[in-house]
């Protein structure tokens, strides 16, 4: 039952019955008249009553917003997935690495693909006399430039990368023996490489592209910007060149 309805039945009984009532000149006649009036409107705002009850909480509201403000409820599905949306963003987030033995551990050593190889083979020769936290820095470079349209998209073609006479990574191209002696330095390369392939965030250089040793100094080194220094590595970042420069 809509309020307008029942509001405008309860208006025109109201004056029928006054118009009655206002008929009646005998005393008792109109007392008997204006009891039934009372009770007439008691039982009429007893059903109004009774029919709000029935009505839903949505509803409700829709009738009691102002005139151009109402608006319509999206279908469940839609607030379900709404929903579900705003608690996965609320439970996104990634732990920083610990890189300590626990973290390593978590990691498996036992990976056949190329371009795992590749990167667990780099960190074995350029980086194994370094800490855990040191060869995750080295993998974040080759990570790095994997990236950027001035180097190949692979981590094999990065760490292979050849030109103007020299190699990318000097362990490719130094004339020794790339043979792994060191089971025990090789396995916890492969576990980095692991870790880092899987999706650890790169959060020690400030995405670095180059990095050398104190023993040495490039000319690259006096014209990027130095972002970290990690034992034995100077991490540094090469300029992005853009459409503009």
């Amino acid at each position: 039952m809509s309020m307008l309805k029942t509001g405008c039945g309860v208006a025109l009984l109201a004056l029928a019955l006054a118009g009655g009532a206002s008929a009646e000149t005998d005393a008792g006649k109109s007392t008997i008249s204006a009891q039934r009036t009372t009770d007439a409107m008691v039982a009429l705002f007893g059903q109004e009553k009774t029919a709000m009850k029935a009505v839903s909480p949505e509803r409700m509201a829709a009738i009691a917003a102002p005139s151009g403000s109402v608006s319509t409820p999206a279908p469940k599905k839609e607030r379900a997935a709404a929903g579900i949306a705003r608690a996965g963003a609320a439970g996104q987030g990634t732990a920083a690495p610990t890189y300590d033995g626990a973290w390593l551990s978590s990691h498996a050593a036992a990976r056949s693909d190329a371009q795992f190889r590749c990167l667990a083979t780099a960190l074995y020769f350029e980086a194994r006399g370094e800490s855990i936290r040191g060869q995750a820095a080295v993998a974040e470079v080759i990570l790095n430039r994997t990236e950027l349209p001035s180097y190949p998209n692979s981590i094999c073609g990065v760490v292979n990368q050849t030109g103007s006479g020299s190699c990318a990574f000097s362990y490719v191209c130094d004339g020794r023996s790339d043979a792994i002696t060191d089971l025990g330095a090789w396995d916890r390369a492969k576990r980095v490489a692991s870790a880092m392939l899987a999706g650890a965030p790169r959060l020690l250089t400030e995405g670095a592209t180059h990095f050398h040793t104190p023993a040495v100094r490039p000319v690259w080194s006096r014209k990027f910007a130095h972002t970290a220094t990690i034992g034995a590595h100077l991490f540094y970042r090469q300029p992005m060149r853009t459409a503009m420069n």
